[in-house]
């Protein structure tokens, strides 16, 4: 492909940690690598799926609800006050309690000036060994949405949501320029054997989702053991085409900053025109939970 677009960049900041026990620390931990990002360069910096803690899913224990808090709380007020300082949008997923008995897995965005520039909520909830989430989450009522900050749109999606083509796509058409997953995946002991495929089928994926939809796509995920799940790290941003601009350490805490032309989404959808050959006309079928192939 030739381009005579102008560049345009955005320098996307992912902050993939190590976390502990003491939610203070991580907070402390995360605001460090926000600030690292920052003196990098990076624009729209983007935190892992629950940084505050633990991945405390592993178990269904009814205490692990005191750590959910209030959004606007005590954490979006902080990062709030950050973001404003350092001029940076930032993407802060947390473990919301909206009311009494409801409580969502969601992402903040925060803009340039401190203000809450929009929210998400988990919309595709696992419930596996090691994953339990449907025991804390409400699965999300926000849909699928871009939202407009100083530096371009942002479509947040969270974790098991990057297994879903149609979130992407939505995401997409809204008028996205850039997929966020935070996320908190890795493997346990009893699928260790396949650990490497599994981890192979994370990025073609997502890759998937920037080539089908000529969308930057931009992933942190947790690293190091914590219970029985390894957590591979492996944070990476891929571009329009699905090319991996940058990629973290499968091992170690790691702030990446990678360079975004937004040029290539308009570049790449005119030579891959996925987006204008679709047959809406033909997709109804795409509601329904099942085809059976026996019906008349």
């Amino acid at each position: 492909m030739t381009s005579n677009t102008i560049k345009e960049i955005v320098k996307i900041g992912l902050v993939q940690m190590a976390c502990s026990e003491d939610s203070k620390a991580n907070v402390q931990e995360a605001e460090a690598g926000i600030r690292k990002a920052a003196e990098q360069g990076a624009q729209i910096i983007c935190l892992q799926e629950l940084f505050q803690t633990p991945y405390f899913c592993q178990i269904e224990d009814p205490d692990n609800f005191k750590l959910a808090e209030d959004i606007p709380g005590p954490v979006t007020e902080a990062m709030s006050q950050l973001a404003a300082k350092l001029g940076v949008v930032v993407i802060l997923p947390l473990f919301e309690k909206r009311s009494a008995g409801i409580y969502h897995n969601t992402a903040v965005v925060l803009d340039t000036d401190g203000s809450m520039a929009g929210r998400y909520r988990k919309m595709h909830i696992p419930d596996d060994p090691g994953f339990h989430e449907k025991f804390y989450f409400t699965p999300g009522d926000m849909g699928f949405q871009a939202i407009s900050t100083h530096f371009g749109k942002v479509g947040v999606l969270i974790c098991w949501d990057q297994w879903f083509p149609e979130a992407a796509r939505l995401t997409a058409l809204s008028g996205a320029q850039f997929l966020f997953y935070p996320t908190a995946i890795g493997y346990q002991a009893f699928d260790e054997a396949v650990a490497d495929k599994q981890v192979a089928a994370w990025q073609t994926i997502q890759k998937a989702h920037s080539i089908a939809n000529g969308i930057f796509t931009c992933v942190v995920n947790r690293v190091g053991k914590e219970g029985q799940i390894n957590f591979w790290g492996g944070s990476f941003v891929c571009d329009p085409f699905g090319e991996c601009l940058a990629q973290a350490s499968s091992q170690e805490p790691e702030v990446l900053v990678a360079d975004c032309d937004l040029g290539l989404i308009e570049e790449t959808r005119q030579s891959w025109p996925f987006l204008r050959d679709r047959r809406v006309d033909a997709y109804q079928d795409l509601t329904r939970l099942y085809i059976d192939p026996n019906a008349t």
